[in-house]
Parts: structure tokens; C-alpha cells; sequence
């Protein structure tokens, strides 16, 4: 099941009408979700009730709205609707646990705009259960962009990659960033194509059908994702959950991806801290 946060705003539609089109390519169904206080959804008395039915008025008029969108951009997708209790950010991250992939709007579903530090699409990226896609609207060029650190981690970032890219007949741009000088000071041996070749490992026979471009790009792993993944459709990197990163993005470059991609952003789950259905 792919689930899809949605805030009546139009980040929430954008991301609805992503999450739509890859439930239709996946075969699997869809669920619209929407947030809010728990008191406001248990029906009430006194003089909270008007006010609680207000809220729920509301959260029906963007969860149809939502529905309404999927069901226009992909017809034959099973799609239904569900009104979670709570703060928006744990309450998408409890609704993961039973997702396969969670998708959100770039504005966040708080109301902030832009990727900050504390935003709901922060906050979902780094700690829900299963992948997490982050919606950017912008011009599609038919191409994935995938960062590639060689680490075993890194294996379900590769996979996941991939198999978006013969979902959507796109091309994928696998590319590793290098530096010259280790963190302990020492120096890392200068990257080969040969090296590339066997992290790729056997992707490329068992996906013939995907167009695949290789790059060793000298440069921080920030800047040098952010300048490939200009124009694309996506940008493909990982996570192990829980707030803590793994090999390419070990540390700030996630973080740094959320802020700072230029294009549509998967954060991939990755070895054991991999969870879903």
C-alpha cells in the first residue's frame, strides 16, 4: 500500500497525484491521508462540538479533494481515505508501519514551506517505517538520479532505484561523489570505473530495459547530488530510520538532500532498520 499525507494545499495535490501514478505503475492500492486533533474527531458535546465539527468538515472537504485527484490521475487505482488521529508528523509515521512507500508535499503538512528542520516531510523522511518519497513540482526530463557509495547499505538504495526507473521508463544516473582526504586524515584511493561497475553489481543484466548512465564526480556529496539532479524527476538516497544515516548519506548529507533537492526526493530505508508491507 502506498499512503499519501495530504493538508488541502497544493504541495498535498501534487504529492497525491505523484503517489497516484505509482500505485497505478506498482498495482498496489492507495490510501489518502489527513491529520488532526484527536479531540476534534470523537464526536462531542458543550461548546467544543462546534468547533470539532467544524474541524471534521473540513478534514472531509480535503481527504474528497484528494481522492478526487487520484481518481483523476489514475483511474483504475483502488483508492480510499483515512482520517488519522494526532499530530500530523507521528501520526504519518505510525501509518507507515503499514505502508510500502509514504508520500508527502514538499511544503511539509505543518504549513512550512520549503524542507526546514522541523517540518512535518522532515520529520516523516527521517523516522517512518518504510520509504518515503518527497514530492517538488517541477518539469519531468525522464531521468532518476541514484547516489552510489559502494556500501552494503547502499544495496536497497540501488534496488529501489532501479526498479523506479523501469517503472517509469526513465533513465538512471548512478553517481559517486568522491573526495581526496578522509575524515581521520588520511587519503581514499581515486575511484575507478571498474569500482563503479561492481557496486552496480549485477542491476545492470538483471535490468537490460534501463538506460544507465555512470558518473565519478570529484566533489562533496551535497553539492555534487544537488547539481545532478538538476531537472530530474528524482533523486534516490538513503537511510537506516530513526533519525540515523548510512554510508553516502552518513550525517548531514540527507538532511542536507531534504533542504536542498532541486527535484522530487526518495529516502530509501535500508538493511535491517527496513520495515513495511
Amino acid at each position: 500500500m502506498i499512503v499519501v499525507g495530504v493538508d488541502g494545499s497544493r504541495a498535498g495535490l501534487e504529492a497525491v497525484a505523484w503517489a497516484a501514478r505509482e500505485a497505478s505503475l506498482r498495482e498496489e492500492p492507495l490510501r489518502v491521508a489527513h491529520a488532526m486533533p484527536a479531540w476534534a474527531i470523537e464526536e462531542r458535546t458543550g461548546r467544543l462540538s462546534e468547533v470539532s465539527e467544524w474541524m471534521r468538515e473540513g478534514a472531509k472537504v480535503v481527504l474528497d479533494a484528494g481522492l478526487e485527484r487520484a481518481r483523476r490521475e489514475a483511474p483504475g487505482v483502488e483508492a480510499d481515505s483515512q482520517l488519522l488521529p494526532g499530530d500530523a508528523r507521528e501520526a504519518l509515521i505510525a501509518a507507515s508501519g503499514h505502508a510500502g512507500l509514504l508520500v508527502v508535499g514538499n511544503h511539509g503538512l505543518g504549513g512550512v514551506r520549503g524542507l526546514l528542520v522541523g517540518s512535518v516531510a522532515y520529520g516523516v523522511a527521517a523516522r517512518a517505517a518504510c520509504d518515503v518519497v518527497v514530492v517538488r513540482e517541477g518539469p519531468r526530463r525522464g531521468e532518476i538520479v541514484v547516489g552510489v557509495d559502494g556500501s552494503p547499505a547502499g544495496e536497497h538504495v540501488l534496488d529501489f532505484a532501479f526498479a523506479e526507473a523501469r517503472l517509469h521508463g526513465a533513465r538512471l544516473r548512478a553517481v559517486h561523489a568522491w573526495t581526496m582526504l578522509e575524515a581521520g586524515g588520511g587519503f581514499y584511493p581515486v575511484p575507478d570505473d571498474l569500482g563503479l561497475r561492481e557496486t552496480l553489481g549485477g542491476r545492470r543484466e538483471s535490468h537490460p530495459d534501463v538506460e544507465l548512465i555512470e558518473e565519478i564526480v570529484r566533489g562533496h556529496a551535497v553539492e555534487v547530488l544537488r547539481q545532478a539532479a538538476e531537472g530530474a524527476d528524482l533523486l534516490v538516497v538513503g537511510t537506516r530510520g530513526q533519525g540515523q544515516v548510512a554510508g553516502l548519506v552518513f550525517g548531514s548529507v540527507s538532511q542536507a538532500m531534504l533542504q536542498q533537492a532541486p527535484c522530487s526526493l526518495a529516502v530509501v530505508r535500508t538493511g535491517a532498520e527496513r520495515f513495511g508491507s
